[in-house]
């Protein structure tokens, strides 16, 4: 068991598809040139805010649609690993597509897919603002743990923060760090973001590596930012505000395994039977 350097990036998404990439491009290889070895990158870091889904979706479909075809060049360019946000990618011609996010090697290679399974269809109270993510994805159904050479990565996206019992099937599963990528509300990442992060790091005593998309006043679809790497014990190891860039720091996963030895919550859950 060895440390490693990961890093989250937070974007604005606001440029269209080739603007967006081109920012993630630049955060991506400013995150590696300080020695991150795995990035995660935003929720719908691509895609956000686009009209025409069901064109990008069916693009993507294979793995040389733009942004899956972007990762793995970038990935094998920098030689480290990228948790890709997530990707609209079609299920099958008319239907409606998954909300994928992409785990991919150094080598280039797609290494494991976790399609969103929580979507967000929610009128969020402080604004009245209505959200209806099921009108375009359709909910995938599997919980995702991939393996990285240090650890085992438990995959989620967002609005799956809010539901822990996720989270505790991949840390039963194995999984050492999470990551959570992000496009959060304004309104409720204000209050409930970094609550949310800190609650599913100390619960399941793992990192948690959640990159969010970041532009607080826009004037439809405004996203908090506050990206942000937390240890097992809930310390913020880094974090932003609302400007774009990264955030990076190294996992002590000795320092984990100690944690999880002197407090063995996870070897004390009872379950019962209502």
């Amino acid at each position: 068991m060895t440390n490693f350097r990961a890093a989250v990036v937070q974007l604005r998404g606001d440029r269209g598809v080739d603007g967006n990439l081109d920012a993630a491009e630049k955060w991506l290889e400013k995150a590696a040139e300080d020695g991150a070895e795995l990035i995660v990158l935003p929720e719908n870091f691509a895609y956000y805010g686009i009209k025409n889904l069901a064109e990008a979706a069916a693009g993507e479909s294979s793995a040389e649609g733009v942004s899956r075809s972007f990762l793995r060049k970038k990935a094998k360019e920098l030689g480290v690993w990228i948790v890709g946000g997530t990707i609209p990618v079609a299920k099958n011609q008319g239907e409606k597509p998954f909300a994928a996010s992409y785990l991919v090697s150094p080598e280039g290679a797609e290494a494991a897919r976790y399609d969103k399974v929580h979507l967000f269809d929610v009128v969020v109270e402080k604004t009245g603002k209505a959200y209806r993510e099921s009108d375009d994805y359709c909910p995938g159904s599997d919980v995702v743990v991939a393996n990285l050479p240090w650890c085992k990565l438990g995959m989620s996206v967002c609005y799956d923060l809010r539901f822990p019992e996720l989270y505790r099937q991949q840390a039963s599963s194995g999984a050492s760090v999470l990551t959570a990528p992000s496009a959060f509300t304004a309104a409720t990442g204000e209050v409930h973001w970094l609550l949310l992060l800190r609650a599913r790091a100390v619960e399941n005593l793992c990192f948690m590596l959640a990159p969010n998309m970041a532009d607080r006043e826009h004037p439809r679809r405004p996203t908090w930012g506050g990206s942000a790497i937390i240890d097992p014990w809930g310390n913020v190891l880094a974090a932003l505000e609302g400007e774009e860039g990264f955030a990076i720091a190294d996992l002590d996963l000795c320092k984990q395994e100690k944690t999880r030895q002197s407090m063995p919550a996870l070897q004390h859950r009872k379950i019962f039977n209502c």
